[in-house]
This record gives C-alpha cells, sequence and structure tokens, in this order.
C-alpha cells in the first residue's frame, strides 16, 4: 500500500478504505485486517468486552468504526496507536465508591480509550482537516498551469469533486449550505481539465447553476487569478497586486506588515505572479467561456464601486486603475527590485517551515511563481511540491487535499481532553504528548517581531513547522494542557511556559482583546482594497481567543485584578451580543464563541453570577435542541438570526455543556439533557461523529471540519460533568 505523504510518524492513508495497517511509525509490524460484516464484528466486540479483554474490544471497534465510515466520502482513515498500557481512571466502571451512573463513567473510559488509540509513537496526535473542494479544484488548476493535467492524481481529484456536487448542480462551502459562485466555477473549470465536457449532464446542471449565481464574472479575486493564469479572465480585469508594496516602510501605514499574517502569506508570492504574468492557454475545449454571462475581455473594475465617489473603495479602484495605467506603458521604476525582494521574502519565509506559513494557498502559489520563472526543475519547486504532496489523502478512487495540518492543536485538546476524564497524570500517553509539545516550542522570531519589539520569542503553532508564524490561539492551548497534565513539575517544562506566558501578554491589542498571529493588525481602510474580498484582511482581537489567553492565565494565577486580565475582560464585556452571546471567529459560531468566554471569564475568577454571564447562560438554554444537544450552522455568520440555530452536534453539543458547567449549572435540565444527548449518541467505539463542519477558517468564505473534534470536546464534557458531579 503506497502512501502519498511520506513524512515519517504522520497519518498513514491508503488506497482501499476497506482495510487499514499499522505503519512506519507506529513502532509495530504492519498488519492487514480485512473487513467482516458489522453484526460479526458486534458479536465479537461484546464477547471481548466478556471476557475482559481490552486489547481485543478496541481493536475490534476500531473495525466497526471503520466498516461505517467506509461508504462516505467526506470521512478518513482510523489507524490504531502503539500498545500503550491501559490508563487508570479515578472513578471509573469497576470502582465500586463511584456515585456516578454505571454509563457515565463507561463513556468517559471509552472514550478516553478510543482518543488513546489515535495517538502517535512520538506521542502526538493529528486528524483529518477538512475543507471544502476549492483545495481539489485549486490542485487541478495548478496541475493543468504546470501541464501535468495527465497526471494520476487529477483523475483522482476530480471524482472527489463529482463526489460532492450538490443537487442543484453546483458546490457549496460547507455541508448543508448552498451553492458558492467562487466555489462552483473552480469546481466545474477544473472538471473541463479532467476530460469532463460541457455536454455531461453533470456538468450541465453546473453550468446552469454558475449562470443563475451570476456567471463566471461574479467569483471572488483569488479565483480570478486562477481563471487569468490559464487563459480565461484577462489579468487588467484583475485586482492589481503590485510588488513594489513590499518595498513600503513600517512606518508607512499600509505595507504588507499591516494585514493579516494569512494575506500577506497569499499577497507576497500572488505580487510575484502578477509582476510575470503568466499565461498557459488551453485548448478551447477545456475551456469555461460558457460561464460568462458577458465578454470576460470588456474591461471591468476589479470590484464594484460605491455610489458616493468620495469613499476609500473607489480611491483604491483610482489607484489599482493607476497601476494598470503604468504598466502598459512600461513605467516601472521599482518593479525589478521590487520583484526581487518578493522573492527574496519568500525564501526567507520558506526556513523553518512546512511552506510559506504552511497553509495551501501560499504553497501552490509558490509552485506557480517558480514555474513561471522556468525553474521547475529548481529544489525549491520540488519543495513546494512535497509540501503539497503532504497535505493529500488518497482514498479509493478520489483525492482530497486538507489546507493544512493541525498537530500542535489536536495534541493540546486531546491532552486536557484525557486530563478531564482524570487519567492518571503518570499514563505514557499524557508523558508523551507534554514532552512532544515542549519539543515543539517556536523561539524564532517571527513577523510579530515587526510589531513587537521588546519581547523574547516562546509559543507555538498549529501545524508541525510554522516558525514565522506561532499564534496565542495555539500558545494559549499548550499552555493550559501542560499545567493540566502536571507536566509543569518537569524542569524542562518551565523556561518554555514561561516564555510563552510573556509572549502571550505581550501580544494583547491596544483594545485589551487578543488577535490570532499579530498585535493591532486593525487598519480598516485594507478592507477597502480590491483584493480584500476575501473576509480576512486583519487580524482583529476576537472574543474567542481573548477568552482562551484569559483561561491560561487562570491556570497560572493571574486572575481579576491584574491590569492585562482587567483590559481583556473589558473588551469581552463589549464585545456581547444583544442576545448575550458572543461572536466565535475560529469555530461555529456563537456557541463556539459563548462556551469559551464563559470558561475563560471563569479561570480568572471573574464573578458567574454577573447579569452578563446570565444572558450567556440564558442564550444557551434557550437555543438547546429538542433532542437535548446543540447545534449551529455556518449559515450564522451571514444570517446573526440563526445564532445557535443547526442540527445537534456532538462537538458543539460539548461546547454548550461546558459554558454551562462553567457558570455553575451543573444540575441543570439543561446540561443533564445535553449529557444524555451525549451518552446516547456514542458510537461503540467511544467516539461520536457529525458530518457539519464545526470550525472557521474565513467567516462566510471557508469553514473546516477538524475530525476530532467529535473525540476529544464530548470527553472534555463528560469528564468534567463527572468530576463537578463526585464533588
Amino acid at each position: 500500500m503506497r502512501r502519498i505523504s511520506s513524512r515519517e510518524g504522520r497519518f498513514p492513508r491508503f488506497h482501499n478504505p476497506t482495510t487499514f495497517s499499522q505503519c512506519e511509525g507506529f513502532g509495530q509490524s504492519g498488519k492487514l485486517v480485512e473487513f467482516a460484516s458489522d453484526e460479526e464484528l458486534t458479536f465479537e466486540a461484546e464477547l471481548h468486552l466478556r471476557l475482559g479483554n481490552a486489547t481485543g474490544y478496541d481493536a475490534v471497534v476500531c473495525r466497526i468504526r471503520m466498516l461505517r465510515e467506509r461508504s462516505h466520502p467526506r470521512k478518513g482513515l482510523l489507524v490504531t496507536a502503539p500498545n500503550l498500557s491501559m490508563p487508570t481512571f479515578v472513578g471509573s466502571a469497576d470502582d465500586s465508591s463511584s456515585t456516578l451512573p454505571l454509563s457515565l463513567n463507561e463513556a468517559i473510559e471509552a472514550a478516553a480509550n478510543a482518543l488513546i488509540q489515535l495517538q502517535r509513537a512520538d506521542g502526538h496526535w493529528v486528524s483529518e482537516l477538512e475543507g471544502d473542494t476549492i483545495l481539489e479544484s485549486e490542485y487541478i488548476l495548478l496541475m493543468a498551469f504546470l501541464r501535468r493535467e495527465d497526471d494520476e492524481t487529477v483523475q483522482l481529484a476530480a471524482n472527489y469533486l463529482l463526489e460532492n456536487q450538490l443537487d442543484d448542480g453546483g458546490w457549496g462551502n460547507f455541508p448543508g449550505g448552498g451553492s458558492d459562485i467562487s466555489v462552483s466555477v473552480k469546481a466545474y473549470f477544473a472538471l473541463k481539465i479532467a476530460g469532463y465536457p460541457a455536454s455531461d449532464p453533470r456538468m450541465m446542471r453546473a453550468a446552469k447553476q454558475i449562470l443563475k449565481l451570476g456567471g463566471a464574472e461574479a467569483t471572488n479575486s483569488f479565483t480570478r487569478f486562477y481563471l487569468a493564469i490559464l487563459g480565461q479572465f484577462p489579468f487588467e480585469n484583475c485586482a492589481a497586486v503590485p510588488p513594489e508594496m513590499i518595498l513600503l516602510p513600517r512606518w508607512f501605514r499600509i505595507n504588507i506588515y499591516a494585514m493579516s499574517s494569512w494575506s500577506r502569506t497569499i499577497f507576497v508570492p500572488l505580487s510575484v505572479v502578477w509582476s510575470l504574468k503568466p499565461v498557459r492557454r488551453l485548448p478551447e475545449e477545456n475551456g469555461i467561456r460558457e460561464l460568462f454571462r458577458q465578454d470576460p475581455y470588456s474591461p471591468r473594475y476589479p470590484c464594484a464601486p460605491t455610489k458616493s465617489w468620495l469613499s476609500w473603495t473607489n480611491f483604491f479602484l483610482g489607484v489599482d486603475a493607476a497601476i494598470k495605467w503604468c504598466e502598459k506603458r512600461g513605467f516601472l521604476p521599482f518593479r525589478k527590485w521590487a520583484t526581487k525582494r518578493a522573492i527574496q521574502w519568500m525564501e526567507e519565509h520558506s526556513e523553518k517551515s512546512d511552506g510559506i506559513g504552511a497553509i495551501f494557498p501560499p504553497i501552490v502559489y509558490t509552485c506557480i511563481v517558480y514555474h513561471a520563472m522556468g525553474k521547475s526543475d529548481s529544489p525549491e519547486f520540488e519543495w513546494a511540491m512535497e509540501k503539497l504532496r503532504e497535505l493529500m489523502i488518497r482514498e479509493g478512487n478520489t483525492l482530497r487535499l486538507q489546507p493544512c495540518l493541525s498537530p500542535v492543536w489536536d495534541t493540546a485538546l486531546s491532552t486536557i481532553a484525557l486530563a478531564d476524564a482524570n487519567i492518571d497524570r503518570s499514563h505514557d500517553s499524557m508523558d508523551f504528548s507534554c514532552n512532544w509539545l515542549i519539543r515543539r516550542e517556536i523561539t524564532f522570531s517571527g513577523d510579530w517581531a515587526k510589531t513587537v519589539y521588546d519581547t523574547q520569542p516562546g509559543g507555538w503553532c498549529f501545524e508541525y513547522e510554522n516558525a514565522f508564524y506561532p499564534d496565542t490561539d495555539d500558545t494559549a492551548m499548550v499552555l493550559m494542557a501542560l499545567s493540566r497534565a502536571k507536566h509543569l513539575e518537569r524542569h524542562e517544562a518551565q523556561p518554555a511556559v514561561q516564555r510563552g506566558l510573556a509572549w502571550l501578554r505581550a501580544m494583547q491589542n491596544q483594545d485589551g482583546g487578543w488577535a490570532a498571529f499579530d498585535r493591532d493588525i486593525t487598519l480598516e481602510l485594507l478592507e477597502r482594497v480590491p483584493f480584500a474580498d476575501h473576509n480576512a484582511m486583519l487580524d482583529p482581537s476576537c472574543p474567542d481567543i481573548t477568552a482562551r489567553v484569559l483561561e491560561a492565565f487562570g491556570h497560572y494565577g493571574f486572575h481579576v485584578g491584574d491590569p492585562i486580565v482587567d483590559r481583556g475582560i473589558a473588551f469581552i464585556r463589549t464585545h456581547q451580543q444583544k442576545n448575550g452571546s458572543w461572536l466565535g471567529r475560529w469555530g461555529v459560531n456563537y456557541l463556539y464563541g459563548t462556551w469559551q468566554v464563559l470558561q475563560g471569564l471563569r479561570a480568572v475568577g471573574f464573578s458567574m453570577h454577573e447579569p452578563m454571564i446570565q444572558r450567556a447562560v440564558e442564550w444557551l438554554k434557550q437555543v438547546q435542541n429538542s433532542d437535548g444537544g446543540w447545534g449551529e450552522t455556518c449559515a450564522s455568520y451571514d444570517d446573526p438570526t440563526l445564532a445557535g440555530i443547526g442540527e445537534s452536534t456532538a462537538s458543539q453539543t460539548a461546547w454548550a455543556i461546558l459554558g454551562l458547567l462553567a457558570a455553575d449549572e451543573v444540575h441543570s435540565p439543561e446540561v443533564n439533557a445535553g449529557i444524555d444527548y451525549l451518552l446516547r449518541t456514542q458510537q461503540p467505539d467511544g467516539a461520536w461523529s457529525e458530518i457539519p463542519f464545526t470550525g472557521t477558517g474565513f467567516p462566510k468564505v471557508f469553514y473546516l471540519k477538524y475530525h476530532l473534534y467529535p473525540h476529544y470536546f464530548p470527553l472534555m464534557a463528560l469528564g468534567r460533568y463527572a468530576k463537578l458531579n463526585q464533588a
């Protein structure tokens, strides 16, 4: 069996979803397991359970889950972890002194064991991070630009696109959502390149829906650049991305370090693409002229101007026109220098990284840049392609890609969940994970140091390697994991913890809150540039990260009365919604934000009897579903009246329960109903499953499904509920 990603210790993926094996990095010899029927495996699991054979039971339930998930195109494969000693639980099912319902203890133990089974040999966890189909579409478009459209992976990715086509013919950016124009155009174009003709019934349905949504001219800036490099849309009608911007000094208000880190990592390589303007002409049958309502080469604004001529939007449209006027006349005195500097920036930011920013878009643009420069055989190009391959998952006759990898995030949350399950802190699983996290500390001054001058580096990133971009969210989560696992007693943890705390304190914004990657990236006029339609040009403070940082501070003795804590609380207070909730920037949505705020405020000693808290509690109770769970659709970012509304999911139910538990609602009927929902929906292998996306990349634009969310968040909720009941 061949793996597409060969990095040792990472998550193996296999061609055949009906089998799995234990491969390199797991410390065990591979063993192929064929699936029996569901009924046979269920009987076998019950037999192991009655005989007290925990190892046999765990192996069988893993096979049951694989059997039940193998036909689902949007779920990844699971692999058993190395053999670890069975954990010791306080108040476990065989503890006669426990006063808790046996089913609750059994559920906690089963969930913890299921999570441990997914741990890597070196101590970390990482699950699939699923996005929408723009990832597969853009991969195919890249391969076409590279003249590699005959590669086997192109057809595999096309198969995945067809599997996820909606009934109305288009493609959406989250399950249950409607068709999105940019997502749909890219998918259609990718399928044309893969050999599907416009006369194919599936393509005809797609074209009809795309034209209904406004046609290919209604797509966003990123989509238009893909259309431009493949000869379907003129660069002149795209938003200008001048490389000269990299030459602007820091004291100039508009510069590359005034935009969010993710926008920066995209802008710089894309500015080189703009400078070179490479075009690969496709055969007419692979083009998408049929998707345009109007001639794509007729002059048009890169974004709609405002009715009032005196606006920042119209000002930047004027700048855009001026740049293009100068380009047509060859008046570009700094273009060569700026392009060279941008390429140098790309090379510098590729160091100590899983790709620039360690995320999909700039990795793709890196490949485009080196190919356009005639360097497709260079080590830099091959390195970028390898980083792209590491994001691939091949399953059966399909290929899908991840936007990035999430090992630090998954490991920190899994460690906290096991601590909530009351596992013996000396257990190998906890020890291994904490040691792995400590080794991942970043002591390098990245882009954040452009605005924070007087602080020693120390923090954690989301991915395996991303030295330029540690983030406050992961840093706070790792600090809490080390605290919860009692790993602070280890001498080697102390310096990393102190550096992490100091770095977090230095990253506080002027408004009292915390953002993800930088400090005070809040210049709102940048949201008016034509390039800014991805809805994430800035990195402002947000309630969920602010509350998580406060929660981490609470673990280390910083409470109400500390000036930094008080400023954070003031920010949270001013950002409460009228209904009592808080918006979630990095999770869907108001359920995520409200849970984290309640938990964070509790950690720093804030009174849970404050009116602000009680309004949030009442809101959580009001939006509970009739089945006892909670859920919220990604559409709540577009329509706030949908806040807290959606089909129940395990992760969002866990968030609501955790928020209510933080507010002293352990005995409320709503919490009891939520716990009952989790117990009822737990699978035989001890985990939970969910189809809706509950993670957020860019609100209104890009959403995520973390495949471990329905593992560790429900375990946290059950564990904390059990502990509070025992108390």
